[in-house]
């Protein structure tokens, strides 16, 4: 394998997105959960609600922060290391692009703002509109990031100018509302909504572990492990869905995901696979006759395409995508298993005494962003050897630079993001599992109860005080 300027760079750009999808994930699923936890405190008055905001709210603003740093660096490899694809594909990316500056970015930036410092500044009804509108502006995040990734993806509505070999768009509803943007812009935020729960279901879990147990965190606890029962079934019909959609559209990627090695009108699911001396590349465990069952939109009678109907050229690689494949459905299962379990003991009560399953929950905290990156890994592997699927190749795509400049700048990159990822990560760990002590003197929030948001209980003392982040 020779470490080109072409490979390097996309070791790089995976490199960044890799540490770049992690906090978007986080923090469109702790957005949601925020507006639940306001909207809860003000239909019920529960104090336990407000606790839950205030202590996640400065994990998601951090995580925020990050997210928009890590960001940054991704965007500007698009001019550094794929110039030659942002000049081809630019008439159509980067329009999509700006819209999620324009729409979403600045719906973030304008109420974030309030979110984080209005507390006792704004009455209770525009705190929650803000919160609702950051959570409706990560969303809307998502949808205009997910719609420029599944044209490239599925390109539809677009056409090659001959003379500058350039794409255009010519019709932007069939660009944006492309064939595989429902299942995935569903996949991805029910895989947000699930990360997170995996999270706050683990902070619970160290907490209760550690004999800090409070109310917020059996609330938290519940909430979480509802909230993996529920979605995780959602989340594997429109796995499968997307899995159908791509099989239609992407078939390379099916046969190297599930293993296939010839085409035949009935396939296996291979559990596992290992190489060998076969034409094929690979052996392995397979449970045969499946794929009437998967793919049950495929055209009856037609052979579903194995590898033997791609040139090799025109494979995506094997084992990286085979096996990312597995270990995303494995975590997925790994989060609905704890889910399930954690129901069981809230139905016992016994959710809030501590045993193996708060030991095995703190570990699975980590299982959605697993999932996350090996699915981003299925996805974007999987589509080689394009950048736009069957439009525009890979080696086609990148800016004409040397391997040692790649080399040098992935190198910083990666000191930095260790140095930077470890120090956030460690810090917003801290803060999530130190639990919910009671407010230190002069910092609790002073409203009287049944007070608008910004009122105090001492009319002398103004309103410009502000929650004190712990």
């Amino acid at each position: 394998m020779e470490f080109d300027a072409l490979l390097l760079s996309r070791i790089q750009f995976g490199f960044v997105i890799a540490f770049h999808i992690m906090f978007p994930a986080f923090t469109i699923g702790l957005a949601a959960f925020l507006a639940v936890c306001e909207g809860l405190w003000l239909k019920t008055g529960h104090e336990t609600f407000k606790r839950l905001y205030l202590h996640w709210v400065k994990i998601f603003a951090l995580a925020f922060a990050m997210g928009v740093v890590t960001g940054i660096v991704m965007s500007y490899q698009f001019g550094t290391n794929w110039s030659v694809f942002s000049e081809i594909t630019g008439s159509v990316m980067g329009p999509m692009l700006a819209f999620e500056v324009l729409t979403a970015f600045f719906l973030e930036a304008t109420f974030l703002g309030v979110m984080l410092f209005g507390w006792n500044k704004v009455g209770r009804k525009l705190h929650f509109a803000a919160t609702c509108a950051v959570a409706i502006g990560t969303t809307l995040s998502a949808f205009w990031i997910i719609s420029a990734n599944s044209w490239m993806q599925t390109p539809t509505g677009f056409a090659v100018d001959p003379a500058t070999g350039n794409f255009y768009a010519t019709n932007w509803i069939e660009v944006i509302f492309n064939p595989s943007l429902p299942t995935r812009l569903g996949h991805m935020l029910l895989a947000a909504y699930i990360t997170t729960a995996a999270v706050v279901l683990a902070a619970g879990a160290w907490q209760v572990i550690r004999g800090r147990l409070t109310e917020p965190t059996r609330w938290q606890m519940r909430m979480a492990a509802g909230t993996l029962t529920l979605l995780l079934p959602i989340q594997i019909l429109v796995g499968h869905q997307s899995g159908e959609i791509a099989h239609e559209y992407q078939p390379a990627k099916i046969a190297v995901a599930e293993g296939w090695c010839e085409s035949a009108p009935v396939q296996g699911t291979m559990l596992i696979a290992w190489p060998s001396d076969t034409e094929c590349g690979h052996s392995g465990i397979t449970i045969p006759g499946t794929s009437p069952y998967l793919f049950a939109s495929a055209p009856k009678g037609e052979d579903l395409k194995g590898l033997d109907a791609f040139a090799r050229e025109d494979r995506p690689p094997l084992w990286l995508v085979f096996y990312s494949f597995r270990i995303m459905v494995g975590a997925g299962l790994g989060m609905l298993g704890l889910g399930v379990w954690g129901c069981v003991l809230w139905w016992r009560k016994r959710l809030d005494h501590p045993g193996l399953f708060h030991w095995l929950a703190v570990p699975g905290g980590m299982l959605g962003f697993i999932a996350v990156i090996t699915g981003w890994i299925v996805a974007e592997v999987g589509r080689q050897p394009y950048t736009v699927y069957g439009a525009l190749r890979t080696v086609d795509s990148v800016s004409p630079i040397s391997a040692g400049q790649v080399a040098t700048s992935l190198l910083v990159f990666m000191v930095t993001y260790a140095i930077i990822f470890t120090a956030g990560t460690v810090y917003m760990a801290r803060i999530a599992t130190r639990g919910f002590d009671d407010d230190p003197p002069g910092q609790k929030d002073r409203r009287a109860p049944g007070s608008p948001l910004g009122a105090v209980d001492d009319p002398a003392e103004t309103s410009d005080d502000i929650v004190a982040v712990e």
